[in-house]
């Protein structure tokens, strides 16, 4: 709880992306330096066209969940690249608030040259966050004062294709 004023310090606009992530299978990840998206796929060779945790009606994968961005605060409090913890898992990490009032479902984000759509799709974290950081981190996220928050950070569809580069600016768009 400490914490929170530090999160929620965050910009809101404009933060350099770190910590390119792709997750070609369950509980693997690999960094990259860059990172190409597409409406059609998603990230290419990522697991979501084959094994998404989150389907539409039609079976098909959940376009609200292609990207995931982490704030940089709370993967900061979590995960160290030195540690012998499994990464988030997250697409790229950003140092801006992804809270509601900030970020709104439907806020498009330019980073690189592709533009984002923040989703309506809640990340409220799942076990394996609380296997991997501790029942205390589970619980600081899901706690319902701090679900308007999204401390777990926010879930993105790709609106128009391009390629991210660590170091990229994230900004409202």
């Amino acid at each position: 709880m400490r914490a929170l004023p530090h999160v929620m310090a965050a910009p809101k606009d404009g933060a350099a992306i770190s910590h390119l992530c792709l997750r070609p299978e369950r509980n693997a990840r690999r960094f990259v330096d860059e990172i190409p998206l597409t409406k059609a796929q998603g990230i290419p060779g990522e697991r979501w066209m084959t094994q998404p945790w989150l389907r539409t009606e039609d079976g098909a994968p959940h376009p609200g969940i292609q990207v995931c961005i982490i704030p940089k605060r709370v993967m900061d409090l979590v995960w160290s690249p030195d540690g012998e913890v499994l990464h988030p898992g997250d697409t790229f990490a950003a140092d801006i608030d992804t809270s509601e009032a900030n970020l709104p479902s439907g806020q498009l984000l330019a980073v690189g040259s592709a533009v984002l759509r923040v989703s309506d799709v809640f990340n409220d974290a799942c076990v394996k966050w609380k296997a991997r950081y501790g029942g205390d981190a589970y619980d600081w996220i899901r706690t319902p004062e701090h679900c308007t928050l999204r401390l777990r950070g926010i879930l993105c569809s790709v609106e128009r294709d391009g390629v991210i580069r660590s170091g990229d600016v994230l900004g409202k768009a």
